[in-house]
């Protein structure tokens, strides 16, 4: 019999709770532009809780959706449903939990947060699903995390703003290009298994492209975001440069035939690109 800590270790290995430096440093950063500043840490705390709930309880539905795929992928095999480490009952237990760790944590909040909850979970679920019938599931899974600015904005001045929309329209446009450079790894798989992906449509080499010219868009968005949000300042605008200077960097590391580098400009250079604007926002927002 597994004991609870091997499985609950199991389920979030699988769901590569690592991968939370992708959005909370988004919603942090949205949570001190709508403070002005350092935003109340009570506040702050229930944004963390709110993010580990609904990412948990999103990676859960996805690995619980998509196990049959999974399964007979040879990347994904090992993962813990289709190897068995964990049962589907366990998952969806965990997948409840963390549901509705979620939705406390955005009524401990406020009220607009509390009744929005279950719009934000539906909409993170639902990207689980667009690979089913659409080549743009990339831009679904970014319109995912592009919850978690809006959402940090929502818990800290209880409205949605033009503010969070821009800093979310940046996360839809990075994520759907390194996701559209992660799926090239799977497009032989998706090819047999009618799984729709950007580079399955257009092929590798095109699909390079459509991430290069949604990196760009996301610099775009960036940019206009100081003039909504003026408590940004120079600091800030250093980090776009280091920012498109890391998205030339992870370009540069996939090539149409050669995507053997494709994990570290996945993990290593966004989990950087994460960090490094949530640094400059608070820089700039304490300093300011």
């Amino acid at each position: 019999m597994k004991s609870l800590s091997n499985v609950l270790g199991a389920i979030l290995s699988d769901i590569k709770i690592q991968h939370t430096v992708f959005a909370l440093p988004f919603a942090i950063m949205s949570a001190f532009l709508a403070a002005g500043g350092i935003p109340d840490w009570n506040l702050l705390g229930w944004i963390v809780v709110a993010m580990f709930g609904a990412r948990s309880s999103a990676m859960a539905f996805n690995r619980i959706v998509d196990a049959s795929f999974d399964k007979a992928n040879p990347r994904t095999s090992n993962r813990a449903l289709p190897a068995g480490k964990v049962g589907m009952q366990t998952y969806w237990i965990f997948l409840i939990v963390c549901s509705a760790l979620f939705v406390f944590a955005s009524a401990m909040l406020n009220d607009l947060a509390f009744m929005l909850s279950p719009v934000a979970l539906l909409i993170v679920f639902f990207y689980s699903l667009t690979k089913r019938f659409t080549s743009f599931s990339h831009v679904f899974l970014g319109f995912a995390l592009s919850v978690a600015p809006v959402g940090a904005w929502v818990a800290i001045r209880e409205e949605i703003s033009l503010v969070s929309l821009v800093l979310g329209a940046a996360v839809v446009f990075w994520l759907t290009g390194f996701d559209i450079i992660y799926s090239c790894m799977d497009v032989q798989f998706d090819l047999k298994n009618k799984v729709y992906s950007v580079p399955k449509k257009f092929g590798i080499d095109r699909a390079l492209k459509f991430a290069w010219m949604s990196h760009v868009l996301m610099i775009f968005f960036l940019l206009v975001l100081p003039g909504l949000a003026p408590i940004l300042g120079g600091l800030y605008f250093f980090g776009i440069v280091c920012v498109g200077g890391l998205l030339f960097y992870e370009h540069s590391l996939v090539k149409k035939d050669d995507l053997s580098k494709v994990n570290m400009a996945f993990f290593n250079v966004n989990g950087c690109i994460s960090v490094l604007l949530m640094m400059v926002v608070i820089i700039d927002c304490i300093w300011t």
